[in-house]
């Protein structure tokens, strides 16, 4: 335990005092917009320019259909990705941002009225509460209480992710969904490296092992997660690539659901999948993971898991599904659709052959 509080109390001081705005990062593990769609950097020019330059995270962590639900986010800093997502709920939906850093949450606070303001709310859509990612009752989150929880480029920082996975998913409603954007890697990092309070800091050094990480959520019941997207991350800092660049660093934006009939491999029941291009600013195709992206109108084969996930979740109404589990045909074949690192580096591999 004693450990964990250390690690905190670093991570707190790195966040809250060495780190005046994302210029200070000494590596770009935190700092990569290449991923944020079109709809959503028209979202940012509403935000206030002190809540941007302080934020650090590494992605876009924000899936559609939005609107109405309720959204945790873990680990919220300046609140960047809370108020986007206030914007995507709606004044009727609510946003949850829970951080442990005081610098951090007072900068998210002091913006909360002009940018309702600025949405043209009347009520206030946002509550920011201090507290740690991995006992989130502390901060009055219920049982089955979010509809979908996000986070960007934090859970790594955490000394307990095991902890903050069974929250996760104790909080998620059923068919919920997990989306976040987080710094993975293709093997474990070196204890001498996970040490490292800079590594550390920079989102680095405690890094998963995306292996380790399917484990852990295989063993909280959740065997499938998809990755939506890969990308390698660049040091380009001497003393950085000196200590850890013998290791291959990948942002990656990964979503999970919380459904009870999911298998740890990838089953053929017959069934097809067929969007009905109805989601917002997705007319012509949705993008479920890095290899299932169904074009409005055509019929996809798809193994169990993936209906389930289109099927029992908040995106059912924009599915059509045909087929039941009714008659099983054996593993469905996936081909070379299997999620992995980008060619030449480690392998990443998936939950699933999905």
């Amino acid at each position: 335990m004693n450990n964990s509080v250390s690690t905190l109390e670093t991570v707190k001081d790195y966040y809250g005092k060495t780190l005046k705005s994302n210029g200070d990062l000494k590596t770009n593990a935190c700092c990569s917009y290449e991923s944020i769609p079109a709809s959503h950097r028209r979202i940012l020019e509403l935000i206030d320019d002190e809540i941007l330059n302080r934020f650090y995270g590494c992605g876009s962590p924000l899936p559609p259909e939005l609107e109405n639900r309720v959204v945790l986010d873990l680990g919220c800093g300046t609140g960047r990705d809370v108020f986007m997502a206030s914007y995507l709920v709606g004044e009727n939906g609510f946003v949850y941002g829970v951080d442990m850093t005081d610098e951090q949450l007072r900068v998210a606070r002091d913006h909360v009225q002009n940018q309702m303001k600025t949405f043209g709310y009347q009520r206030e859509n946002v509550a920011f509460r201090k507290g740690y990612i991995e006992d989130l009752a502390t901060v009055d989150i219920a049982d089955n209480a979010i509809d979908v929880v996000i986070s960007n480029c934090v859970i790594n920082l955490s000394p307990d992710k095991d902890r903050v996975f069974r929250e996760i998913f104790r909080v998620l409603k059923p068919g919920g969904e997990l989306y976040f954007s987080d710094v993975f890697t293709g093997c474990r990092i070196p204890v001498e490296l996970r040490k490292n309070p800079v590594l550390y800091g920079e989102c680095l050094g405690g890094a998963m092992y995306i292996e380790d990480f399917r484990r852990l959520l295989l063993d909280l019941g959740c065997p499938d997660f998809r990755v939506c997207a890969t990308n390698r991350i660049e040091m380009k800092n001497d003393e950085m690539e000196h200590l850890a660049g013998m290791i291959d660093f990948y942002s990656m934006t990964i979503r999970a659901f919380k459904l009870d009939d999911l298998e740890d491999r990838c089953e053929d029941y017959g069934q097809v999948g067929i969007y009905k291009g109805t989601v917002k600013d997705s007319p012509h195709q949705f993008t479920l993971d890095d290899h299932h992206v169904f074009k409005t109108g055509q019929p996809m084969l798809v193994c169990g898991n993936t209906a389930s996930m289109i099927q029992n979740t908040r995106y059912a109404k924009h599915f059509q599904i045909i087929g039941d589990r009714s008659t099983h045909h054996g593993l469905f074949d996936c081909g070379s659709g299997a999620a992995s690192f980008p060619e030449g580096s480690a392998d990443c591999g998936s939950a699933s052959c999905c």
